[in-house]
């Protein structure tokens, strides 16, 4: 029998991906500082694709120290314009400016995913999407963020790609999964050497 496996994350759209693939697993809170540790990591000259990568490092090896066994995946993503590292809006405001400030613009996500058994990590990826949005109108704008509501604040571009947020966008470069903030097909293979999925 393999090993259990942990998803270091509270992230319901990471969670709905792992269970859509059929991966059974449970899902643990990593209680890693992810403001502190991406300042830290800034103050260094990190770039946006090296703090995904770190995070989700930072989240699988923490709660992997606390599961002796188990396989414990963290992962992270961060949105990048011209090398500035974005975190996620707190008010629709913020949402709006940010929407604004990407419009008509390509930027990139970075989604990091680490593996990690007994503290220590044993694999890792980080894939990017490269999204180009179009100049829509202010009015549509506003409209959009109306009816998305709250829940837009969840995502750091202020958009959810399986949703109505797709309508933002005139290109879109690179995997779905990647874009949704779990670069799934790697870690599927990872998780059948490992006994998890069948082969």
């Amino acid at each position: 029998m393999s090993a259990p496996v942990v998803l270091a994350s509270r992230s319901e759209a990471r969670a709905a991906l792992l269970r859509g693939a059929g991966v059974p697993f449970e899902t643990a809170g990593s209680g890693v500082d992810e403001a502190a540790v991406k300042a830290a990591l800034l103050a260094e000259g990190a770039s946006p694709r090296d703090v995904a990568d770190a995070l989700a490092e930072a989240k699988a090896v923490k709660v992997s120290a606390r599961r002796p066994g188990a396989l414990v995946i963290g992962a992270d993503q961060t949105l990048d314009l011209h090398g500035r590292l974005f975190d996620k809006p707190e008010t629709r405001g913020e949402a709006r400016s940010r929407l604004m400030e990407l419009r008509g613009e390509t930027h990139a996500l970075h989604s990091g995913v680490v593996a990690a058994r007994d503290g220590a990590p044993i694999w890792r990826e980080v894939a990017t999407a490269r999204l180009t949005m179009r100049s829509f109108s202010e009015a549509w704008l506003d409209g959009y963020l109306e009816r998305g509501g709250e829940a837009l604040l969840s995502s750091v571009g202020a958009y959810q790609l399986e949703a109505e947020g797709v309508q933002l966008f005139s290109r879109i470069s690179g995997d779905y999964f990647t874009i949704l903030g779990l670069p799934l097909l790697g870690l599927l293979d990872l998780l059948r050497r490992h006994g998890v999925l069948g082969e």
